[in-house]
C-alpha cells in the first residue's frame, strides 16, 4: 500500500484524537458513539483501555507530549479503578489494562502503571476455574448459567504473560496456557468457524456446548468473534510456540477471508454475504488486520504464506481507510465508522447497541494497524 496513504490516514486519526483530549482526559468516551459522537463517561465497562491505548499510539506516531500527558492522567484512573475494584468482576482485565497500563510501563517506565497492571492480572486469575481449566468470562463465579469462557478472552491473556515476565512468577503464564488449551480444544468448529461462548459442567469441568451471545445464532460465525480468533491464535503462537495454535490461525483466518464481501469488511455475522442489508462491523476488520500482521511478524508463517496473508490484510486496511475511516472531527469524534457493538437477532439475547457507529476497540485496532505499517512497533499485547 502507498505509504503516503497510510501517513495521511494516521495524521487524520491523530488530528481527531488531538481534538478529543479536552473532553476525554479526565473522563472517557462511552463504548460506542451515539449519532457518531461519543458521550463522556467515567472509567467503567470493559472498553476504556482502548481510549488510553489510542493516546499511546498517537504519542508514538506524533511524538506530541500532550498525548502522553493525557494517557498518564488516565493511567492514574486505572490505578484507582483496580485498587477500588470498580467494575472488574469479569475477565476483560487485558482489554482494560494492556493498552493503557502495560503500554505506559513499556513506553515510559511508569511504576504506577506497572503496579496497576499486576493487580489487574491478579484480578484476572481470580476467575480461573480448575474444573474445566478456563477463565470464567462473566457473572458469579461457579454459577451454572455462566460457567463458560468466550473467545474474546484470548486477547486478555497477554496481560498474564506480561505479569509473569515482570514479576518472575510463572503462575500467570501457567493459567494463560491452560486457558488457551481449553479454548482451542472447544471454540473452533469442524468447518473452522468459531463459537462465541462455550459452557462447561461446573461439577466435573466437562465441555457441554457452544452458543452465541452476540452472533446471529448459535451455529453462525459472529464476525468479531472470528476476528478475536485470528488475533488470539496469533498471540497464542507467539507466547507458546504450540504448533496447534499456528495451524488454527491458518484455519480460522482462511474461513474469515472466504466469507468477506467484495470490499473486505465483514457484515456483523459471517453468515451474511454480498448484497445483504445487514450492517457491517468495521471493528472486526480492524482486529483481523492486526491479528494477521502479528502473525506475519512473529515467525509463525512461511515466507510465501506471509506474502499472501499480508496482502489480504493490506487490502482490508486499504478498504477501511478509503470507505470507513473518519476524515474530520466534524464528521465524528471516533476514528472508524460503521462498527457494531451488538446486533439483535431472533436467535440471540442482546439488544441493538452501537449499530452503525464508532466504537472504542474499532478505533484502537484501526490505529494499531496503521502503526504496525508505519514503524517498527513493539506490541503492547
Amino acid at each position: 500500500m502507498d505509504k503516503k496513504k497510510l501517513q495521511r490516514a494516521a495524521a487524520r486519526a491523530v488530528s481527531v484524537l488531538r481534538e478529543n483530549l479536552g473532553n476525554f482526559t479526565y473522563q472517557f468516551p462511552g463504548s460506542n458513539s451515539e449519532h457518531m459522537f461519543y458521550p463522556a463517561t467515567e472509567n467503567t465497562e470493559w472498553t476504556t483501555g482502548f481510549c488510553t491505548g489510542t493516546y499511546w499510539l498517537a504519542y508514538e506516531l506524533s511524538g506530541e507530549e500532550r498525548f502522553r500527558t493525557s494517557a498518564e492522567v488516565q493511567v492514574e484512573s486505572f490505578y484507582n479503578r483496580i485498587k477500588q475494584k470498580t467494575d472488574v468482576d469479569h475477565h476483560d482485565m487485558g482489554f482494560l489494562y494492556t493498552p493503557s497500563c502495560v503500554a505506559a510501563y513499556q513506553l515510559t517506565g511508569n511504576q504506577q502503571a506497572k503496579e496497576a497492571a499486576i493487580l489487574a492480572a491478579d484480578q484476572l486469575i481470580s476467575r480461573f476455574q480448575e474444573k474445566g481449566e478456563f477463565l470464567q468470562a462473566w457473572g458469579e463465579l461457579g454459577a451454572k448459567n455462566n460457567y463458560r469462557l468466550i473467545i474474546d478472552c484470548l486477547l486478555n491473556l497477554p496481560l498474564l504473560y506480561w505479569a509473569s515476565l515482570v514479576t518472575g512468577d510463572e503462575k500467570y503464564r501457567d493459567i494463560a496456557i491452560r486457558h488457551t488449551r481449553t479454548s482451542i480444544r472447544n471454540l473452533v468448529r469442524e468447518d473452522n468457524s468459531t463459537y462465541h461462548t462455550y459452557f462447561f459442567n461446573p461439577r466435573t469441568g466437562e465441555p457441554l456446548r457452544g452458543v452465541t451471545a452476540q452472533g446471529y445464532r448459535d451455529d453462525s460465525a459472529w464476525a468479531r468473534g472470528q476476528a478475536w480468533g485470528i488475533y488470539g491464535t496469533a498471540l497464542a503462537w507467539r507466547y507458546t510456540k504450540n504448533e496447534v495454535c499456528r495451524k488454527l490461525f491458518r484455519k480460522v483466518t482462511d474461513f474469515y477471508l472466504r466469507h468477506l464481501p467484495e470490499d473486505m469488511v465483514p457484515y456483523w455475522d459471517l453468515q451474511f454475504s454480498e448484497g445483504s442489508s445487514e450492517p457491517r462491523d468495521s471493528s472486526a476488520a480492524a482486529a483481523a488486520v492486526c491479528g494477521i500482521l502479528e502473525m506475519c511478524s512473529n515467525g509463525g508463517l512461511e515466507k510465501e504464506e506471509q506474502s499472501f496473508y499480508r496482502n489480504e490484510a493490506q487490502r482490508m486496511l486499504e478498504s477501511l481507510i478509503d470507505k470507513y475511516a473518519v476524515t474530520s472531527s466534524q464528521e465524528a469524534n471516533g476514528l472508524l465508522r460503521h462498527g457494531v457493538y451488538a446486533k439483535s437477532s431472533p436467535y440471540n439475547s442482546v439488544s441493538d447497541r452501537g449499530v452503525d457507529e464508532c466504537n472504542l476497540w474499532g478505533d484502537y485496532f484501526f490505529l494499531e494497524a496503521l502503526t504496525r505499517n508505519l514503524k517498527e512497533w513493539k506490541t503492547y499485547w
